[in-house]
């Protein structure tokens, strides 16, 4: 077992708290400790450790270890808990089994028993961890996978067998369309199908920027190369290196920026503030914008070569007022997950409140549906969300047409 790992003693009886610390130390382990259920409680909720273990006394005053149990258990779901207790009735051990212990030991422990003990809980949390990191792994291709997305269509299926095809190769993808229409989704969903799927993937909001600070944010720079760099910076693309950058807004770059952009897609390398030569990279480049580059070419504002360098494979997403068969679909949708997320028995849109979405011209897209349907979920009283939960522009056309 390795000797690292983080260990918990939370015993209020200082004879058998120093008796196992001693033990534990004696097998190599340097455990942590609190002397009070109410102490471990607070060390374990504040979160600045990961616990993989907590040997955890059963009977203490004011906070029991069944206390420390039931109020730690969510909120460390990969730490193992071994109970130490002197009863070892049945009805004991079974409460402590059913809140989430995964082994006890009788006071006063032996080396060897506690040592068997601490071998398994290590080998549940091992477990945990790895259950959450495939869980975590599942979720997000899952999320971003192209048969997971909402879509009925034919429009939008259009789109995504582009959008697939995309993602089987390296090339630089430009997607375009109204704001709220999903285009990060589709860049992560072109990432996570492709070959650089478990490699990192970084977003960079070019309109967001600073203007004085867009070259060493994305390109990086060295230590004292200007006024408060008091650190290496390495960069965006250095981040994202041997995996996959979404410059999003990327007509709001200014034009020198995009002199240096052009470079990196030529060269294949970044100059970083400061730096006494460039750094090659290996990075895969989807952009995104909410505007017409074409007509930021001719008043001059986006440079046509950098353009036809980003935009080798384009993909359009339509605006939702061009979806209509996918409205009610993703209705359905964000019901469900908001619901789920705010713990509501909420199963249904009132047919006249359905009707009123259906209606609505949505403006702002993908990202306005999901917005106000996670609103109408917090306002909701019933297991059906009502008219008067959604926002009064989004009911008012309907009202006049009665």
């Amino acid at each position: 077992m390795d000797n690292d790992i983080k260990i918990l003693l939370i015993d209020d009886d200082p004879v058998h708290g120093r008796l196992i610390e001693a033990q534990l130390q004696a097998q190599g382990h340097t455990p942590h400790t609190a002397k009070s259920g109410k102490e471990g409680l607070k060390i374990l909720l504040e979160g600045k450790i990961s616990y993989d273990i907590v040997l955890l006394d059963w009977v203490m005053p004011n906070k029991s270890g069944l206390d420390v149990l039931k109020e730690a258990g969510s909120a460390c779901p990969n730490t193992s808990f071994i109970i130490l207790t002197a009863n070892s009735s049945i009805s004991t051990v079974i409460e402590a089994m059913q809140n989430g212990a995964c082994d006890f030991i009788i006071k006063p422990a032996s080396p060897d028993r506690l040592q068997i003990a601490m071998e398994n809980a290590f080998k549940v949390s091992k477990l945990k961890n790895e259950v959450t990191r495939l869980k975590k792994q599942v979720h997000h291709q899952g999320e971003f996978s192209f048969d997971s997305m909402v879509c009925k269509s034919q429009i939008m299926t259009k789109t995504l067998k582009l959008a697939s095809r995309a993602a089987q190769s390296t090339i630089p993808v430009l997607i375009d369309g109204e704001s709220g229409t999903g285009k990060e989704v589709m860049a992560r969903a072109i990432k996570y199908n492709s070959q650089r799927k478990n490699a990192p993937f970084i977003t960079v909001n070019c309109g967001a920027i600073p203007v004085n600070l867009v070259e060493s944010t994305l390109f990086g720079h060295e230590k004292g190369s200007f006024t408060g760099a008091t650190d290496k910076y390495l960069g965006k693309f250095q981040e994202a290196d041997g995996g996959t950058i979404f410059l999003d807004e990327i007509g709001e770059l200014p034009l020198d920026m995009q002199v240096k952009l052009l470079r990196v897609l030529q060269e294949g390398e970044v100059d970083p503030v400061g730096a006494k030569r460039p750094v090659k990279i290996n990075v895969r480049i989807i952009s995104a914008t909410n505007r017409d580059l074409s007509v930021m070419i001719e008043a001059g504002n986006f440079r046509e070569d950098l353009f036809y360098r980003l935009n080798v494979f384009q993909i359009t997403l339509p605006p939702l007022r061009e979806r209509q068969e996918d409205l009610e679909y993703l209705m359905n949708h964000f019901l469900e997950k908001f619901a789920l997320e705010e713990n509501k028995n909420i199963k249904a849109i009132a047919d006249d409140a359905k009707q009123a979405l259906m209606e609505y011209a949505w403006p702002g897209n993908i990202r306005q549906l999901e917005n106000i349907i996670f609103r109408a979920v917090v306002m909701a009283d019933h297991d059906c969300v009502m008219l008067e939960d959604f926002p009064s522009h989004i009911i008012k056309p309907l009202k006049k047409m009665a």
